[in-house]
């Protein structure tokens, strides 16, 4: 059995690649379990093209994907659907279906890998939603009548509904102001220390990073160049990891000296 801190996610040797455009080659990366690891690169980097292989959303050139003990790109469907039932993926704004209800939105993953009864879906989806913050009056608001973090907060209970070990994040904190992106930050804290989840964290948010990720990844040259804590960012010697880390923004997230 794994145990904290063990890569329960091994990617190995990824390469990712649109027509002639190589986005990731020869892409190594470790996930720990119960760590929330912060995925960073500039514009092109394939931030999110990195996490879609990893779900499955897409597949790459070549490589393996390996999460909780199975290769992903070559398991049998039974096998690889049981280890999909075990992470949750929230992609930007929520990714809500339009059509749904809050409440219909989260019960969707019940509905689709489980034989429970609607009476119990429709109260799991209430406590799952109850669990990210919305009041229980959003449980029967549409999607377009909510703002934009209490969307977030929508994907993110449907991305908890099966209770998984793993949670993909893309962007969570995008678009919101700074008292709501702090807020969300904190509310994944919370929920990762109290499930016990790993997280995986696609962002630019340089308050995030400082304030939740147990390591951080960055995404440059069509790689991973350097993993580490937020102390081992400030020492990387290279232009782009240097700026992102010590420039203004940086200073004002309090992370880099002035």
């Amino acid at each position: 059995m794994a145990q904290p801190g063990d890569a329960i996610i091994q990617v190995r040797d990824l390469r990712n690649q649109f027509g002639s455009h190589v986005v990731h080659d020869g892409l190594d990366l470790d996930v720990r379990r119960g760590e929330v690891l912060g995925v960073v690169g500039g514009s092109g980097t394939g931030k999110s093209v990195l996490l879609r292989s990893i779900v499955g959303l897409l597949r790459p050139r070549a490589g393996s994907v390996t999460v909780l003990g199975t290769d992903m790109l070559h398991a049998p469907d039974d096998r690889r659907q049981k280890i999909e039932q075990r992470w949750g993926v929230m992609f930007q704004d929520g990714a809500l279906f339009s059509s749904l209800t809050v409440r219909e939105n989260v019960e969707v993953p019940l509905r689709e890998q489980t034989t429970l009864s609607a009476r119990t879906r429709v109260a799991l989806a209430e406590l799952k939603i109850s669990m990210v913050g919305l009041p229980p009056n959003a449980c029967d608001k549409y999607p377009s009548e909510l703002s934009g973090g209490m969307r977030k907060r929508a994907g993110l209970a449907r991305a908890l509904a099966l209770d998984p070990e793993i949670v993909f994040l893309d962007e969570p904190t995008a678009g919101l102001d700074p008292i709501g992106a702090s807020a969300f930050d904190a509310l994944i804290k919370k929920l990762q220390m109290t499930l016990g989840l790993t997280v995986f964290m696609v962002t630019h948010d340089l308050d995030s990073l400082h304030a939740i990720c147990d390591r951080i990844a960055v995404l440059a040259e069509q790689r991973v160049l350097v993993t580490g804590t937020m102390k081992d960012m400030l020492k990387v010697d290279q232009p782009w990891v240097h700026e992102y880390f010590h420039g203004p923004r940086a200073r004002a997230a309090g992370i880099a000296e002035d």
